[in-house]
């Protein structure tokens, strides 16, 4: 039986850290505070930069023309409607989608209240988003004055989908023009619009009229099976004038992310909030361990003066800062799961727990407590035993 609880020796460095429980407690509520910090901080960043491209992962399109003077989802300008017509005298170029973009104000049909909505205007006979994400009640948008209404928007837009699913017959003002909800889609919010519809090309021009006709905003390119997209990009970048630009679907994603991480502060202030979490548990662990090490400074001295190697103590100071860690990244994860639910419960932005933030936010803590561990040792490395007694 001795023997058995000698191959289970407590480490030093946990008896060290649990000897005053009240001072743990609050170290790792601190080291918590700082997680939560980060992980909040960081799945607000990701969530934009996520939200921003929901409508453009749904498009069924290997290739996009835009207008190079586009800067955003937001801020789609006009090219040529005939630019896109162009594109297929291309070999590999098996099919073209108009789509026209734009913000356009909806009321509310519940508080009378106008709020900004992104509209999309197609070709009801040609699909333009991949398969499945289209309803059946889609073809009614030949008749005029009908709109797709996208579930997923906020509440602020009204009870449109719940009407909607009750039987109701939905009908609301668009830039003072009536029309109908003929059926619902499912889109998803972004920091640049809070709603959406979808609409015929018909309708949407009626919607707003000083558009001109012969202009669109976004080209939608379906190659034939087997073709490159980045060789047809080259040559149609080659062979269409400067007026538009030739992406890949991936080229327009990153287009549109590009714009809220380097276009805008947003992105800054996520990762600097982010960064100040990191300093603020690097500053609470270097009190906890540098507080543990002048406490008992005098064992320290002890056992330097009994043989034991430097290496070995600072060893000690070491492990207390990985315990630290594993013990503080818990209740933070699992405050981060919850709060995470909870801003998609109330801004439908689509901001959730996945494997890379959470490992990046772990090693961030890691970090976090060892670099403090380091800094503490400084008093350890300074102590002479012959001082201290």
């Amino acid at each position: 039986m001795k023997r058995f609880w000698q191959r289970r020796r407590i480490p030093l460095s946990w008896m060290l850290l649990t000897r005053q429980p009240v001072r743990l407690l609050v170290a790792l509520a601190g080291i918590s505070f700082a997680g939560i910090l980060m992980f909040m901080q960081l799945g607000f960043r990701d969530g934009l930069f996520d939200a921003s491209v929901t409508v453009h992962r749904m498009f069924d399109t290997d290739l996009v023309l835009i207008s190079p003077r586009s800067t955003s989802s937001v801020r789609m300008a006009d090219f040529p409607r005939r630019r896109l017509v162009q594109t297929l005298a291309d070999p590999d170029v098996a099919g073209t989608s108009p789509v026209h973009w734009g913000l356009m104000l909806w009321r509310n049909p519940e508080t009378r209240q106008n709020r900004p909505i992104l509209a999309l205007g197609f070709n009801p006979d040609d699909p333009f988003l991949e398969a499945g994400a289209l309803p059946p009640e889609a073809m009614a948008l030949k008749q005029k004055g009908r709109i797709l209404f996208d579930q997923l928007s906020r509440e602020e837009f009204g009870p449109i989908a719940d009407w909607f699913r009750d039987g109701r017959d939905v009908e609301t003002e668009i830039a003072g023009n009536r029309v109908r909800v003929a059926g619902l889609v499912s889109l998803g919010t972004s920091f640049g619009a809070d709603g959406n519809l979808v609409t015929s090309t018909e309708t949407f021009l009626d919607l707003q009229p000083g558009k001109p006709p012969g202009a669109i905003q976004v080209g939608l390119i379906r190659l034939r099976p087997g073709a490159d997209a980045e060789q047809v990009r080259g040559r149609l970048e080659q062979r269409l004038p400067s007026d538009v630009s030739v992406l890949t679907k991936q080229g327009f994603i990153d287009f549109e992310q590009n714009y809220w991480r380097t276009g805008t502060s947003i992105g800054f202030i996520f990762t600097l909030g982010a960064a100040m979490g990191f300093v603020v548990g690097c500053v609470i662990v270097y009190q906890v361990l540098y507080t543990d090490v002048s406490e008992h400074l005098p064992e320290y001295a002890t056992l330097m003066a009994m043989g034991y190697r430097l290496s070995h103590l600072l060893g000690v100071v070491i492990r207390e800062g990985f315990y630290l860690a594993v013990m503080g990244y818990v209740p933070a994860y699992a405050a981060g799961q919850g709060l995470y639910w909870f801003v998609r419960d109330a801004t439908r932005l689509p901001v959730g727990m996945n494997a890379t933030r959470a490992m990046t936010v772990f090693v961030m803590i890691l970090v976090m407590c060892m670099l403090s561990s380091v800094l503490a040792m400084r008093r350890l490395v300074d102590a002479d035993p012959a001082e201290i007694f």
